[in-house]
């Protein structure tokens, strides 16, 4: 068990890095938080270093007396290849070097249910093979093959696997959704959009994170899914925020195989976000078990589905006018809807 006074957060700037360095704080922790953007709150207790993750003698200064430190920076699955595989492999070196270095005792890896890429099994368990389908999924993978290293070697890095996480700050793909509810536009998903879709609240994964840096570390190093416990179907789940917007409009479902055949065709030619594992994610049920963090990491999470997108369209409308505008370079950021912007007019 570690006693986290001083926690290291990279990606401190990021959506789930900045919810985790609050509650930190809130709990009584120093923090320090390390990422390329500015810090995204001031407090008496947090120190922050703006540099790059992949900068091994800064991230060794920062880990100096840490008792843990929290790998949340990331690259987007829109990124250019290079620069994913940059950010997520060379990033995660970096990191768990450092920290074997300086002798951090405890390293959270903040990974993804996306290494299983397109998995053949739901709900999905832990042992599941990874097979990754684009050059996120790989990146993702190749950065958990590196923790295993680093285990082997006596350093005691728990890995978290979460579903796409939902709450205040989220942006991403999800603003096109808020957008649309709240100018009283219908939504479209693919076929009757009767696909189970599970994710997570930020929350709940901030729970997580705290539940693995106070676990004795047998428990702690090892690998867990985490996602929401109660979820729905797609259409069900995007009905919600329709609901919540009160203009009476309905999701519409699409004809899968043309649909998909034009998104395609949109993101070869830079015309649209829609990413093709994404695609292919929202044909099929898309959930894992989380069986193995309630049993051993005795780890519950509190928000359904509904609860987590709800409240991340409440956060949006209240804060519209401040976020309005983004390259999507972030999950904070609403990504550029391209082409499917013009395809308003027909919803």
């Amino acid at each position: 068990m570690v006693t986290s006074d001083h926690v290291v957060v990279t990606g401190a700037s990021g959506m789930l890095g900045s919810h985790l360095v609050r509650r930190l704080l809130a709990e009584g922790h120093r923090v320090h938080g390390v990422d390329l953007l500015p810090a995204a709150h001031t407090h008496p207790e947090l120190a922050h270093s703006q540099g790059d993750v992949r900068d091994a003698a800064l991230l060794a200064r920062v880990f100096a007396d840490a008792s843990a430190v929290v790998h949340c920076a990331a690259a987007l699955p829109s990124y250019p290849a290079e620069m994913i595989r940059s950010i997520i492999v060379d990033g995660t070196h970096a990191v768990l070097g450092a920290a074997r270095r300086v002798q951090v005792p405890r390293v959270v890896h903040i990974s993804s249910t996306a290494v299983y890429g397109l998995p053949r099994l739901v709900p999905t368990p832990e042992d599941h093979p990874r097979e990754p389908v684009d050059p996120y999924t790989r990146a993702k993978v190749e950065a958990e093959l590196l923790v295993e290293r680093f285990r082997a070697d006596g350093l005691c890095v728990p890995v978290l696997r979460p579903k796409t996480f939902l709450g205040p700050g989220r942006m991403g793909l999800f603003a096109m959704l808020f957008e649309w509810a709240e100018e009283g536009r219908n939504f479209p998903v693919l076929g009757r959009g009767d696909v189970r879709v599970q994710m997570f609240a930020v929350e709940d994964l901030v729970d997580a994170v705290l539940t693995v840096l106070a676990a004795p570390e047998d428990v702690a190093g090892d690998t867990y899914n985490l996602g929401a416990a109660e979820f729905g179907t797609l259409r069900e789940d995007f009905q919600a925020v329709l609901d919540a917007a009160g203009h009476g409009r309905r999701v519409v479902g699409l004809p899968a195989a043309p649909t998909l055949a034009a998104l395609r065709a949109l993101e070869r030619s830079g015309l649209s976000p829609v990413y093709g594992r994404l695609l292919y994610k929202l044909r099929a049920d898309s959930y894992v078990s989380i069986d193995k963090a309630r049993d051993r990491l005795g780890f519950t999470p509190r928000l359904a589905n509904r609860d987590a997108i709800l409240a991340t369209y409440r956060w949006w409308r209240a804060n519209r006018g401040a976020t309005a505008t983004g390259a999507g370079r972030t999950s904070r950021e609403p990504w550029r809807q391209g082409a499917l912007s013009l395809a308003k007019i027909f919803f």
